[in-house]
């Protein structure tokens, strides 16, 4: 018959547990100083970096966007204020509250026209023309950094995926996966008719009414009857369908 651990041999194993428990905590410890030393050590090079390129990461889109990718592996955000160190190392706060301030003066030019729905390579395309007489050029990914931002205007604003397309959305509806279908369906000839919704998608006629009925208005399409064998068709703005 095995004997049981006496009170002795309990206490022991007690002790001992106590001990790994310990042992652990402070190795963990140990990780964490280590772990906070290496980031402020990074941080440090990467101010230095920053300095000693303060005009390149400005002019350069290409080199700018580098300068993220690095900022975001040491847990740094250089947009997180347009206050403070980074705002007046580089700028670079402003510059990204500045492109907002142009993206939603051109959302709100073209809304007449495309119902608040804009391709993002368009948008870039104009803001570019926008700052023509500016020294810092600006990429796509400055345009979508720059609308990050502006979330703060509340539900509208932001970057949605159609397909291989994205479209910068200026207005707070919200656009189900229904309408990203029809969308992305009209974008090879620019509309849709709704035989051709409920064919295409395998949809009920109820189906493609009611999310056709919510693009059209919202704007994002508008009702053509002038085909030559009299079927109605939804066209798309040209910049959604390209």
């Amino acid at each position: 018959m095995r004997r049981r651990p006496g009170i002795g041999g309990l206490q022991t194993a007690a002790a001992a547990r106590d001990q790994y428990r310990l042992l652990g905590e402070n190795v963990a410890k140990l990780r964490t100083d280590l772990m906070k030393e290496q980031l402020a050590t990074f941080r440090s090079q990467l101010e230095d970096f920053a300095r000693k390129h303060k005009n390149d990461i400005k002019k350069n889109p290409v080199f700018r966007l580098q300068f993220h990718e690095m900022c975001a592996k040491v847990g740094v955000d250089p947009l997180a204020s347009n206050k403070g160190f980074w705002a007046e190392l580089l700028g670079i706060g402003d510059f990204y509250y500045e492109l907002g301030v142009q993206i939603v003066e051109i959302c709100l030019a073209t809304r007449p026209h495309n119902g608040g729905l804009i391709n993002l390579q368009e948008l870039c395309s104009l803001l570019r023309q926008k700052r023509k007489g500016s020294r810092e050029a600006v990429s796509e990914d400055d345009c979508l950094r720059a609308i990050s931002k502006l979330k703060v205007l509340g539900s509208g604003f932001e970057v949605i995926s159609v397909g291989k397309k994205k479209l910068v959305r200026s207005v707070p509806t919200e656009l189900n996966k229904d309408h990203n279908e029809i969308i992305e369906l009209a974008q090879s000839q620019g509309f849709v008719t709704i035989d051709e919704v409920e064919r295409r998608l395998s949809w009920t006629s109820g189906r493609a009414i009611d999310a056709l009925d919510t693009l059209l208005e919202e704007g994002f399409a508008m009702i053509d009857d002038g085909d030559r064998d009299g079927r109605r068709s939804d066209e798309f703005e040209p910049s959604l369908s390209m």
